[in-house]
């Protein structure tokens, strides 16, 4: 087998691999919120998944200074708090799968804010992800029967918009600034947006953290495999595959998601939801086969879940 072969099978395990820790990590978080509130949780994970990082970086000899700080700071407080804060916020009283489907609208967000921002008209078969997208988060959302966790799901597609925002800011960011390191790029954001979050945790009144070996372990999780290897696989495949093709693959982590949580946490989706979850699931795979044909791809430079 030549070693090219061997080079392309070995990136595709690596996103198999981190798919479905990012997939699992769904049912990790929204478990662990029995032991914690959810800032406390996820200014945890950021601030420990910040310094691990940074540790990372100065492993592997990459530039650790901290350049463009205004932008940093921006791409901080949409990361952190807007995307990640609010995703684990949203998981308090919604279910791990919808809160995955719903939060993994971001390409459709950013195909739709790249138009006015970027001067990216939605053109062709982008309609068809536009409409397929829209009628998926209504059924989900059924605004004729709002449902106890109508808020948690705005929660959850206000925390895909911010990381929308966050991938066109970072897209204009590498337009600028190209020889920008991407782990530079992601431990620097999430480190500066980790002091807000930290404030916000000690200021919302919260019962005490529950230190349960699985609470412990689900901070792990997040922290080393979720955070650490998931981002060194994910940039290991980006060395080898097309971005376009590793993004897409990458849009597996919601599926799973919602497979596990159907599993272990018995949260079983009803026609309705079903059929919203697979209009967004062809929305999303719309958009990544339009992304890969005009080798666009949504910024590989973005935390995933």
């Amino acid at each position: 087998m030549e070693n090219s072969t061997k080079k392309i099978i070995s990136a595709f395990v690596a996103l198999i691999v981190l798919t479905i820790i990012w997939g699992y990590n769904w049912v990790v978080m929204k478990s662990a919120l029995q032991y914690a509130g959810p800032f406390q949780f996820a200014a945890l994970r950021v601030f420990f998944g910040a310094v691990v990082l940074f540790v990372v970086i100065y492993a592997t000899k990459r530039p650790l200074g901290l350049k463009e700080f205004p932008t940093m700071l921006v791409l901080g407080l949409l990361q952190t708090v807007g995307f990640t804060g609010l995703l684990i916020w949203a998981l308090v009283e919604g279910g791990a799968g919808k809160t995955a489907v719903l939060t993994y609208t971001m390409p459709f967000w950013v195909m739709l804010f790249a138009w006015p921002i970027l001067g990216e008209k939605v053109q062709g078969w982008q309609w068809l992800a536009v409409i397929s997208a829209v009628f998926g988060m209504l059924l989900i959302f059924d605004p004729l029967h709002i449902k106890a966790d109508g808020f948690s799901m705005f929660l959850a597609i206000i925390s895909g918009v911010s990381w929308a925002l966050s991938a066109i800011i970072s897209k204009k960011l590498h337009k600028r600034s190209p020889h920008l390191d991407l782990l530079n790029l992601t431990a620097w954001p999430m480190l500066l947006g980790s002091v807000p979050m930290l404030a916000i945790a000690f200021i919302v009144p919260a019962p005490p953290i529950q230190w349960t070996g699985y609470f412990i372990g689900s901070v792990l999780f997040n922290v080393f495999l979720s955070g650490a290897l998931a981002w060194l696989l994910w940039l290991y495949a980006l060395q080898i595959l097309p971005a376009g093709v590793a993004s897409m693959a990458s849009m597996l982590a919601p599926v799973i998601g919602v497979l596990a949580a159907w599993i272990q946490l018995n949260e079983v989706p009803n026609r309705m939801e079903l059929i919203g979850m697979v209009l967004i699931a062809l929305s999303l795979v719309i958009i990544s086969f339009v992304s890969i044909k005009k080798h666009a791809p949504v910024d590989p430079a973005i935390g995933q879940e």
